[in-house]
């Protein structure tokens, strides 16, 4: 079973997918991010949910803001590099998005439904071509 790790400061939209990827078949853990709690990673160390994971499913604007989320990806990245990434935004696609190199991560722009979750899950999951 595929183990998610959904990080979004919105509670009721986090709930939501938490419960759309657990009637696909996946184990998921819920983060509120570094708005709902104290995050190791802001303080450059390793997250333990994180090491549990698959894969994540990041909200972009987990922080509130857009540089403090390119940091916060880009401390993911570096710390858990085997870690894949969905990073979802339900507006517009953040411009710092990396789509190749260390700080790869694959977007999720729009609404994040059961369908659309589960194949960013999957792309995210799958070797590099």
């Amino acid at each position: 079973m595929t183990r998610v790790l959904v990080v979004n400061h919105d509670r009721d939209l986090a709930d939501e997918e938490v419960e759309a990827l657990r009637r696909r078949g996946y184990e998921v853990k819920l983060c509120l991010g570094p708005i709902g709690a104290m995050c190791p990673v802001l303080s450059h160390m390793g997250c333990e949910l994180a090491e549990w994971a698959d894969v994540m499913v990041y909200d972009a604007w987990a922080t509130g803001e857009p540089d403090g989320a390119a940091a916060l990806i880009a401390g993911l990245r570096d710390l858990h590099p085997d870690v894949p990434i969905v990073l979802s935004a339900s507006g517009m696609e953040p411009d710092w998005v990396e789509l190749a190199g260390p700080h790869r991560v694959t977007p999720l722009v729009g609404a994040p439904t059961g369908d659309r979750l589960a194949s960013a899950i999957e792309a995210a999951l799958a070797p590099a071509q």
